[in-house]
């Protein structure tokens, strides 16, 4: 695709985002009641914002001009939040995090892949070169405290010498009796060809000879070539040669890599000639335009210091004073020309004519009319200076409002004590108008349902409205290359320079309303000292209890991440792309619920939860600050799932750093309380530094043991039990930390304190026939199977029922060896190899994953969703009989007040 049609990608990708923006108004006027209309509102727009997310992620990531790309990332990560968003009130209004859009999906003519979330790529790529450097770093610690030989090799079995001479023994052997047998079978063959000879006669035996040589030639050359290919082959195994897949890529693909490359080459390009335009147009604009912008400013603030005057102590001079600046000159000039005292000139410290003219202007005002008014209060810098005073506001507006004030504080001033039966009057029926709303409103919000306030759409909005009024109409032929436009950075760093010349001009006119007060009206500001400094105190006092205490302020991040490293709480996360957590999407969801039977979740929405929950928050720090924020996620299953893959995926696609804070993993490190504490803070410390950060709990059961048992008391495992609340309350919404538990035993675990430490909980089935189908086909051709109509994978599917991911993969890696792939040309495949194996495992029954079902139910969100399916009913007829007995209240009450 070129780069026109990229930006008819996003073109179209906005207008989408503008019609959907407009049904989302439209809705949130008149919000629907059903609550089956509710959620299908509120799917369609998550469908829909799914969509535009995609696209405006493909675009960000193809199109190559800097200014496009600014835009494009603050819409981008908006959606993301608003997705979010309407993902957080779906969980809200079901009470479960799974949700099906089979019927939305069809209405809509979109297929279920269209429904996965993309993972920006943006998050890898703006910080390749930090990860580049701390897998430099992390890697040489490892190797100097020698722990990396450790993780990479495999644990190995002690075996007495006794065993391993009989092994060697047993193999010596056995090599001897192939020789032996293969130097028989010669010589019986040979025997076997001279009683041929004998019986055949010569004629026979030339024509054997013949046969023989010509065998020989052959086996020779078969076995020449056969050599050849060996060779090859332990070259590409040694590291010497390079593999022949590589050979064999199609050239496509590789082309493609090159152009992405060279693209990701210009954007850089382009961005850093764009960040040096910013500066080089801008000293340009200061040295040409930064004079007379600020004449201008300091005409425009003493022209307000005039009308603000004049117009409140009498406004037929204002009226005589012409806003605009000529007609003001030549009233100047003819007011100086009739008066001649110049006595006022020593009041002023300035020699600006401007000033002076102003002054004389002024006093002569004020000798002819009697002026009773004074100069206005210069605004302060914490308000903004002068900038208020002219933000979409004219001069008169000003004025209106300043003499709207004065009128207001005659009022107070005139105002009547209230007696004290009046007031208690007024305080009883207050009360009772209140009460009154309350019910109203309580008897309201059962009735009417309401979508919450976003904090995404006004960003959605405005980055439509830029687009809509800049690049949607511009002309871009002239910009073949793709550059940056430098009439759109001149228009932004002249407001940037007007607003620093603003500060430097509200200084000077503060100045020069000091010396114009002392002048004509004789004040003097009198300064206020006491009420700053109780300010001060206050501010200090409620900022002493949140001030986090830090138990290393002499040491250096460097060493921080040295000694977690070399304690093993800091580890290398595996390079696994979610992607690669394979699983399909579930067809009969919104069948089984219309039938109140809840469906197990697939592997598909499990993949989604840990891209809206894990993945996009930590990637971006707009979406963390701003969405719905999760702290603490969860992950529920039996062993072989895939939990473990899942947080390892969280942190290779966001770039996060890896802190194990298991309780087989810190037993025995930083022991009592003042090392716990210690081995805490240094480990948050790292990670607020290093954001984003993942800080994984494995085996977090053990964690809230209800009680331990004694093999494991020694490892004290409850340590972090009293920590946890206490670390996850300290969390901020700018630390991008996202604390992750996993267990397949939560059963052992105390309940209560485990909910109120994990804010979500992902319960991770195993896989149902269509994820197996799927798996099973994906993990033999990865390992380097080939499938034919000999393997049925169909047959597998079905046998492999309560199998986990774990189990399968498992299965594949001890059949598919590199002698078995080799000899598939003479015996493909077939199911009956990978049974035999499958046989020697458990599998997962139906009352292991009813006691997950059973546990799941007992926590707070499962306790809502099964409230909400068993108690619809009832809870309709008590509401009836609620709006009942309200109407009768309302009938009694209308009837006493008749009597």
């Amino acid at each position: 695709m070129s780069n026109a049609s990229y930006n008819k990608l996003w073109g179209d990708a906005q207008e989408a985002l503008n019609c959907l923006l407009e049904g989302e108004s439209e809705k949130a006027l008149e919000p629907p009641q059903d609550q089956v209309v509710i959620f299908q509102m509120l799917a369609t727009f998550y469908i829909k914002y799914v969509q535009i997310f995609r696209n405006l992620e493909n675009a960000y990531d193809q199109i190559v001009h800097p200014q496009k790309r600014i835009l494009i990332r603050q819409v981008l990560d908006a959606v993301m939040g608003r997705i979010l968003e309407l993902k957080n009130e779906m969980v809200e209004l079901e009470f479960s995090e799974f949700h099906y859009f089979d019927d939305i999906l069809q209405d809509l003519k979109l297929s279920p892949e269209q429904l996965d979330i993309p993972i920006p790529r943006y998050f890898l790529k703006e910080k390749m070169e930090v990860l580049r450097e701390q897998e430099k770093v992390l890697a040489q610690i490892l190797a100097n405290a020698g722990l990396e030989a450790l993780q990479l090799k495999l644990p190995l079995k002690v075996m007495p010498l006794e065993e391993a001479v009989k092994l060697i023994q047993i193999s010596e052997r056995a090599r001897q009796g192939r020789l032996r047998a293969i130097f028989m079978r010669q010589i019986y063959y040979q025997d076997i060809k001279g009683k041929q000879a004998r019986l055949h006669g010569e004629n026979a035996q030339d024509l054997n000879g013949a046969a023989t040589r010509i065998q020989k030639f052959w086996r020779s050359f078969h076995q020449y070539k056969k050599t050849l290919r060996e060779k090859e082959e332990e070259m590409v195994f040694l590291g010497m040669n390079p593999s022949p897949h590589i050979h064999s890529f199609n050239h496509t693909l590789l082309s493609a890599q090159k152009v992405t490359f060279l693209r990701y080459e210009l954007q850089e390009k382009h961005e850093e000639e764009y960040k040096e335009a910013l500066v080089t147009i801008k000293t340009n604009l200061k040295m040409l335009e930064g004079p007379d912008i600020k004449e201008s400013l300091q005409d425009q603030i003493r022209h307000w210091f005039i009308e603000c005057r004049l117009f409140l102590s009498s406004p037929e001079a204002w009226v005589q004073l012409s806003p605009t600046g000529v007609q003001l000159e030549t009233m100047i000039h003819r007011e100086l020309s009739q008066w001649h005292s110049h006595n006022v000139w020593g009041h002023l410290t300035c020699s600006s004519h401007r000033i002076v003219t102003l002054e004389a202007i002024l006093h002569l005002h004020g000798r002819k009319r009697n002026m009773t008014g004074t100069f206005p209060d210069y605004p302060k810098e914490e308000e903004g200076g002068s900038a208020i005073i002219f933000s979409e506001r004219t001069p008169q507006q000003v004025i209106q409002d300043i003499i709207a004030k004065e009128e207001e504080e005659n009022v107070k001033k005139g105002k009547k004590k209230e007696t004290k039966e009046d007031k208690e009057k007024k305080e009883k029926k207050k009360k009772k108008e209140k009460a009154e709303k309350k019910e109203t409103k309580k008897n309201e919000e059962e009735e009417r349902w309401k979508m919450a306030p976003s904090l995404f759409i006004p960003a959605i909005e405005e980055g439509n409205n830029k687009y809509k009024g800049v690049w949607r109409d511009k002309d871009e032929s002239w910009n073949f290359l793709q550059d940056y436009d430098p009439e759109m950075i001149k228009e932004e760093k002249r407001k940037e320079l007007e607003s620093e010349i603003r500060v430097q001009v509200d200084e000077l006119m503060r100045q020069e309303l000091k010396n114009l007060k002392l002048a004509v009206d004789r004040e003097k500001e009198v300064p206020r000292k006491a009420k700053k400094k109780k300010e001060r105190k206050r501010g200090r006092k409620g900022k002493k209890g949140k001030k986090e205490k830090d138990l290393t302020p002499d040491r250096t991040l460097d060493s921080l991440y040295k000694e977690l490293v070399e304690e093993e709480l800091l580890i290398r996360p595996l390079k696994v792309q979610l992607s690669e957590y394979i699983g399909e999407f579930c067809y009969l969801g919104t069948t089984l619920r219309h039938i109140a039977i809840e469906p197990m979740p697939s592997l598909s929405d499990v993949r989604q939860l840990i891209t809206l929950y894990g993945i996009l928050p930590l990637g971006s720090q707009t979406v963390h600050e701003k969405a719905p924020l999760v702290k603490t996620l969860l992950l529920v299953g039996p062993s072989g799932v895939g939990k473990k893959m899942l947080v390892h995926a969280i942190c290779t696609e966001t770039g996060a750093n890896l802190f194990n804070l298991s309780p087989t993993n810190i037993a025995g490190k930083y022991p009592g309380k003042t090392g716990l504490q210690m081995m805490i803070h240094m480990v948050m410390k790292v990670a607020r530094m290093l954001q984003p950060s993942v800080v994984w709990i494995g085996e977090t059961e053990k964690t809230f043991y209800k009680k331990v048992p004694k093999i494991e008391k020694e490892m004290e495992p409850r340590r972090l039990k009293k920590q946890l609340p206490k670390i996850i309350k300290l969390m901020k919404p700018e630390d991008r930390i996202l604390i992750v538990g996993t267990t397949k035993r939560p059963f052992d675990a105390d309940l209560k304190p485990l909910c109120k430490v994990y804010q979500k909980i992902i319960m991770i089935p195993r896989p149902d026939y269509a994820s197996r189908f799927v798996l099973w086909k994906e993990v033999i051709q990865q390992a380097g199977g080939k499938i034919t109509k000999s393997l049925n994978i169909s047959c597998l599917s079905k046998v492999t029922d309560g199998f986990t991911q774990g189990q399968i993969v498992q299965v594949v890696k001890s059949i598919l060896t590199d002698r078995r792939i080799r000899q598939q040309k003479q015996k493909a495949l077939t199911a009956m190899e990978f049974i035999t194996s499958l046989a020697r495992m458990d599998p997962v029954y139906k009352e292991e994953e009813e006691s997950f079902k059973t546990w799941y139910s007992k926590t707070p969100l499962g306790k809502k969703r099964a409230n909400a399916l068993s108690g619809a009913d009832e809870k309709d007829k008590g509401k009836g009989k609620g709006k009942e007995k309200g109407k009768e209240k309302k009938g009694k009450k209308k009837g006493n007040e008749k009597k």
